[in-house]
């Protein structure tokens, strides 16, 4: 494999290093600086209203300066009672003023204070209920799925293995990009913003009590560097890597991968085998396409099958997985079906039919 050194390493990290954080999807609220504004145009408003009613009744204030009171001075009168300053230059000296300080002006001061002050409170409700989330989220998670990598791959595996029946609360997408985890919280999963090849980042997705790794890199090398750590931080989960060079794929296992996908590879057989027979490579198409037409899927021996031949099952298997070996459906070793088996079927998926990952079909809700 043609790794790069050690500096052009450093590089690709400085390149993508970025304050490392996590992102839980929630629902589309109204944008801050639009909220800022909103507010500020409310103080506003209660300003300029304090100040038209002190100016229609400006013949009920006293002006300490001995000049009458004119609309520069309601407004000045305005500003200095809604903030609390009161220089006490301009004073309500009639009864309907004072009235009207005591039950207009009073109430108008409460609410300037309250769209003020409630904008910093409000950011640091938010705060807080976020760190409260994050707290929660870290508490409940366990055996989820974490993908390193929101490309076009990464999110063709993640939109797979959800349609097969995960839930997206139990996908945490972790990449260096902050656009590529923007988008996928607004889809639902919790993102990581930062460089999978370090650990601290892997370790805040949580990936010691992940059950699968999708390893979806742009790179490579960057693809043997996460693979590496993450199988040091998790020694027990199952890791998927994709690849984009075939003589990778070796290098990959050697670093603790249980399965490796050449992408290029892939694709051009499956390109040669459309050209060859048009029908196959349609079918070949609808087994990879997830939720749809045809479906490979992975499924443990029921009781009613123990004992049976694989012919004699009712759905089409094509392999039966029998401790770490897998067997073909011709294979002489299969025999009878055991009760720890399991299949490799294919099955035809309807619309009242959905199927969950390591288990039988389920109904749909």
């Amino acid at each position: 494999m043609k790794l790069p050194g050690h500096d052009a390493i450093a590089r690709q990290a400085d390149e993508h290093l970025v304050t490392h954080r996590v992102i839980l999807p929630r629902k589309v609220v109204e944008r801050p600086i639009r909220q800022v504004v909103k507010r500020l145009a409310m103080a506003l408003f209660v300003l300029a209203a304090t100040a038209f009613i002190v100016w229609v009744d400006r013949d009920g204030y006293n002006d300490n300066a001995g000049d009458g009171v004119d609309f520069l001075d309601s407004l000045y009168y305005a500003t200095v009672t809604l903030s609390t300053t009161g220089y006490g230059d301009i004073t309500p000296v009639s009864d309907a003023a004072r009235l009207t300080n005591i039950f207009v002006i009073t109430p108008l001061r409460v609410l300037f204070l309250i769209i003020l002050v409630g904008t910093t409170l409000e950011v640091l409700t938010e705060r807080t209920r976020e760190e409260w989330r994050l707290n929660r989220w870290r508490a409940a998670l366990r055996d989820h799925t974490v993908v390193v990598g929101f490309g076009t791959k990464g999110r063709s595996a993640v939109q797979t293995v959800c349609a097969s029946g995960l839930k997206k609360e139990q996908v945490v997408v972790v990449d260096p990009s902050s656009q590529a985890v923007d988008a996928a919280t607004a889809e639902g999963y919790v993102g990581v913003v930062g460089d999978a090849t370090r650990s601290d980042v892997l370790m805040r997705a949580e990936i010691h009590k992940a059950r699968q790794i999708i390893i979806a890199t742009q790179r490579d090398d960057t693809a043997v560097l996460v693979t590496l750590t993450a199988r040091q931080l998790n020694r027990q989960a199952k890791i998927v890597v994709a690849v984009r060079e075939e003589e990778n794929a070796p290098l990959l296992k050697q670093s603790g991968a249980d399965a490796v996908i050449t992408s290029a590879s892939a694709a051009g057989r499956l390109l040669g085998l459309s050209v060859l027979s048009p029908s196959a490579g349609m079918v070949m198409e609808d087994l990879i396409q997830q939720g749809s037409g045809l479906d490979i899927v992975e499924r443990p021996v029921v009781k009613a099958e123990v004992g049976k031949g694989v012919r004699e099952t009712d759905d089409l298997v094509v392999s039966v997985v029998r401790g770490h070996r897998v067997l073909g459906y011709d294979d002489p070793a299969v025999g009878k079906l055991q009760l720890t088996d399991r299949l490799i079927t294919i099955v035809r998926v309807t619309p009242a039919r959905r199927v969950a990952p390591h288990s039988r079909p389920l109904p749909q809700d």
